[in-house]
């Protein structure tokens, strides 16, 4: 008997060891907002999973909770950027844009925003060196021994730390301080991948090509300047001259990407890029019962769910007024997430909530168009629950992906300048009652759920393989390592350019020499 509880006991120790030992220890460096909504995925699936997460936050974030079941956190003095950003940034960019795409306001915009956007890289520069700077942090971070970073690398401070701290790198990325990912480590054929900014497909006319060419080595020097720039600069400063912020950048050990090609068009990749488009997507839960009633009572017309995601919570009033008028025209009930005055022309069929659960609304067999600004997040919650979209993109890359959707017959979108309920009113019927919109989203909706592991399961498997393994090094490209001439064989061509002009020069030579000679004795014999 006290043999039999002996073996019990070390059975329960053994597979409490091997338990304990699975679960890894993560430093995560998240970017604020929407990016955050989809990072707290990852951690909250992993933490079920017995991995234990520290989060780096900014002492101005607005949606970085300091204290969370999930994780432990460190906050880092940055000052107040998110208040300045949310209350006075966005306003005027949305300002300069309803007063029309003039030239001068187009340049307006882009000043405003990429000058506003290098002095946030800056402030993020400045919260690392006070990191870096604070011997106390930096000792408890390196005795910690965390099995990997993993960061959203639209800021680049997650990429210094794991640099500094020689931890594995995951990316949760789109977008990096250089532009759309895929450019900063897959090939990226010009001739039928489009830059991201300019609103192309991948079927371009000759005309198209050199606007995509053009644009691109325009997007390139803007990103190099006003993004990249600070996070070289401090490389220099805490690494030395010889360390290229590029380089550390592009030798993650994982590139865990924000969409797939129901979103994305076909294009090269990489074995280190992991698609997990819609991972924060799942199936929808029964709604709040005052929501419930209120989607209930649209009978047979349905509802209409209005969000414009986490950075703008309401619009000018004018166009606010707008909007109400052409939603009180319809027969459908509309859900609208706004915290701003409430509208003047608000209508009886029009519910305004200060937040909503959009993947339930979108999930609910009554919602029958999403009303969206072209956020990743909501774009592909609207292809998992195959709702059609009416677009109101207003900043970032808002335009660049409602137009990917609206190439695929999925989405109409609108001109935030030119906006009014007549307008508005006709989108919405367009998309409400032309069957096509609603067949075409729900055929990419059956194409996103058609796969053999869900993406959050493989996001998942990745993080705990380069956990396991120690990064994944084999898995990276070479191509980054080489100087812009051997990555296109330009040394190779000249070789054999110098190599077959050589040659023919040589045959031409000996050819002649003997021609010579033939008519030298040829003189002679007669």
């Amino acid at each position: 008997m006290k043999m039999h509880r002996t073996s019990l006991l070390k059975l329960f120790g053994l597979l409490s060891a091997l338990s304990g030992s699975y679960g890894g220890k993560v430093l995560v460096f998240p970017a604020g907002g929407s990016h955050w909504i989809n990072m707290k995925v990852l951690i909250v699936e992993l933490h079920s999973k017995g991995h234990i997460f520290t989060v780096i936050r900014g002492s101005d974030s607005w949606y970085i909770e300091e204290q969370s079941p999930y994780y432990t956190s460190i906050t880092v003095d940055i000052g107040k950027f998110d208040d300045d950003f949310m209350l006075k940034f966005i306003p005027r960019l949305l300002k300069i844009q309803r007063q029309g795409r003039t030239f001068w306001n187009e340049m307006t915009l882009v000043y405003e925003m990429y000058g506003r956007l290098l002095e946030m890289h800056q402030k993020i520069c400045d919260m690392t060196a006070k990191m870096f700077n604070n011997e106390t942090l930096m000792n408890s971070l390196e005795e910690a021994k965390y099995d990997l970073v993993l960061t959203d690398p639209a800021i680049g401070a997650g990429v210094l730390v794991a640099h500094r701290l020689g931890l594995p790198l995951v990316l949760n990325v789109r977008w990096t301080t250089y532009g759309e990912a895929h450019f900063d480590i897959a090939p990226s054929p010009l001739s039928y991948v489009p830059v991201t900014e300019f609103q192309l497909t991948d079927k371009m006319t000759f005309i198209q090509r050199v606007m995509n060419v053009v644009t691109y080595i325009i997007v390139l020097y803007q990103n190099s300047k006003y993004f990249a720039y600070p996070y070289e600069e401090f490389t220099k400063k805490y690494f030395g001259p010889g360390v290229d912020f590029a380089y550390l950048l592009r030798n993650a050990d994982i590139w865990l990407m924000r969409n797939d090609f129901t979103f994305e068009f076909p294009r090269p990749t990489m074995p280190n890029i992991i698609y997990m488009g819609g991972f924060q997507c799942k199936p929808a839960k029964p709604l709040p019962a005052d929501l419930k009633e209120f989607v209930q009572s649209s009978g047979e017309h349905g509802v209409i769910i209005m969000s414009l995601g986490t950075l703008i919570a309401h619009l000018p009033q004018d166009v606010t007024n707008e909007i109400a008028v052409a939603f009180s025209q319809l027969p459908q009930k509309v859900i609208w997430r706004y915290t701003g005055p409430r509208p003047e022309t608000l209508g009886n069929n029009t519910l305004l909530v200060d937040w909503l659960p959009q993947n339930d609304l979108l999930g609910h067999p009554k919602t029958k168009v999403f009303v969206a600004h072209g956020g990743t997040n909501g774009i592909q919650e609207a292809i998992y629950h195959g709702v059609p979209i009416v677009g109101l993109p207003l900043i970032f890359d808002q335009h660049d992906n409602l137009f990917r959707m609206q190439a695929r017959g999925t989405a109409k979108v609108l001109d935030f300048a030119t906006l009014d309920r007549t307008v508005c009113l006709d989108a919405l019927k367009e998309v409400l009652y032309d069957s096509s919109y609603r067949e075409n989203m729900q055929r990419l909706s059956r194409l996103h759920r058609d796969q053999p592991m869900k993406p959050l399961d493989r996001a998942v498997f990745w993080i705990e393989f380069v956990m396991r393994n120690g990064g994944a090094p084999h898995l990276r490209t070479q191509s980054f390592r080489m100087s812009w001439i051997a990555y296109h064989s330009i040394d190779v061509i000249l070789t054999l350019i110098v190599a077959v002009f050589t040659f023919v020069f040589l045959t031409v030579y000996i050819i002649r020499h003997f021609c010579f000679v033939l008519i030298r004795k040829k003189k002679k014999c007669e």
